[in-house]
């Protein structure tokens, strides 16, 4: 595959940078939805402004500790610590929102079978692999430092806020990830 942006995969790339965050908007509301667009849009942005060649082996072992932290301490640690529920009394307002198909399907099987999938992509240098991979990151290491803001929202002093811990291991990874989007693995003429 070629590592050129084609007009198509730009175009799918912009429409599944939307679809997510409506999908929240639908089904969380415009609090979620916006930190939904913080890391898709700004992954493609990142895609679109920032070329990178580097390659899965340069980059899997920041993809996989991030996909891993993510998956084991972040979302552990949010569902532990009740974190819909605090947002929803603290801040929102509005209902605990409740576990559906199209909610299971629009914010856990979509972004995450990208995620998921991206090893693929990538091992084939095809820019969609390079897209999401933008969005993961994007998400992990500037979306999820919300739980930072979250505090400053309630009607409480500043203090701890479910997810927040995770974020301190969660995001460097990401951001670590990034770094290498960006520098490319010199090492191999990329």
């Amino acid at each position: 595959m070629t590592t050129q942006k084609e007009q198509s995969n730009i175009i799918i790339a912009f429409l599944f940078s939307l679809l997510i965050p409506v999908i929240g908007y639908y089904y969380l509301g415009a609090l979620y939805a916006t930190i939904f667009l913080i890391g898709y849009l700004g992954g493609f942005i990142l895609w679109i402004s920032l070329p990178s060649r580097a390659s899965w082996t340069f980059l899997k072992i920041p993809y996989w500790l991030t996909l891993f932290a993510f998956l084991f301490l972040h979302k552990v640690e949010e569902n532990r610590m009740k974190f819909f529920e605090v947002v929803s009394a603290k801040i929102t307002g509005g209902t605990v929102p409740e576990f559906s198909v199209g909610l299971i399907i629009g914010l856990l099987v979509l972004p995450i079978g990208a995620w998921l999938i991206l090893p693929l992509l990538l091992k084939k240098k095809h820019e969609l692999g390079y897209y999401a991979v933008w969005t993961l990151f994007a998400s992990m290491g500037i979306s999820e430092l919300a739980h930072y803001v979250f505090p400053f929202m309630t009607n409480e002093p500043y203090g701890y806020f479910p997810g927040m811990l995770s974020v301190v291991v969660l995001a460097p990874l990401a951001w670590w990830g990034m770094y290498r989007l960006v520098k490319g693995d010199h090492r191999f003429g990329l």
